[in-house]
């Protein structure tokens, strides 16, 4: 499999469109947040604009495996342990965390994604993908941000926004 050196998440779509060399290769329903877009610190929603990926968390981790401040906690996700933390939000199985490209918008100030801790997760597939549900990241089933993980490396571009992915490149998946 290809690396990917550009990614394409749309609000519009619920969608993380993966391109490598200018194709579209990989396409994956997501859940971002509830309260829709924007960039403040404690808004809840997820920040628009260009990203990179900052860094990778969790190589080796197995699937399921709970995080907490970006460290595993040892435990690994199971219905009974949601059963004893109801309302927790979840993040799964490993962690891209972004960092906006964009100052003013997405970069520095009351509106740093990287200081909002906004990731690329797991989610418990209990989940619904294709609806926003997040608190402002942007949720993945275990087993695509597994593949995800592996395929996207530190500093690869990602664009956040309303837009659905481009027509011609969807033609091409």
């Amino acid at each position: 499999m290809r690396a990917l050196d550009f990614l394409h998440i749309s609000l519009a779509d619920q969608c993380l469109y993966g391109f490598a060399d200018g194709q579209l290769v990989l396409r994956l329903p997501v859940s971002t947040a509830l309260n829709g877009p924007g960039e403040l610190n404690g808004s809840g929603c997820t920040p628009r604009g260009l990203h990179r990926v900052r860094a990778k968390i969790g190589e080796g981790l197995p699937l399921g495996a709970v995080l907490r401040g970006r460290r595993w906690t040892g435990e690994v996700w199971s219905s009974a342990l949601a059963a004893q933390c109801p309302g927790r939000d979840w993040i799964l199985t490993r962690i891209i965390w972004l960092s906006g490209c964009e100052l003013g918008r997405n970069r520095l100030g009351a509106v740093d994604t990287f200081r909002r801790y906004i990731y690329l997760h797991g989610t418990p597939d209990t989940e619904p993908m294709g609806v926003p549900r997040s608190h402002g990241c942007v949720r993945l089933r275990n087993a695509d941000l597994l593949a995800l993980f592996a395929r996207v490396p530190v500093q690869c571009a990602v664009q956040i926004d309303e837009a659905a992915c481009p027509v011609w490149a969807a033609a091409s998946l």
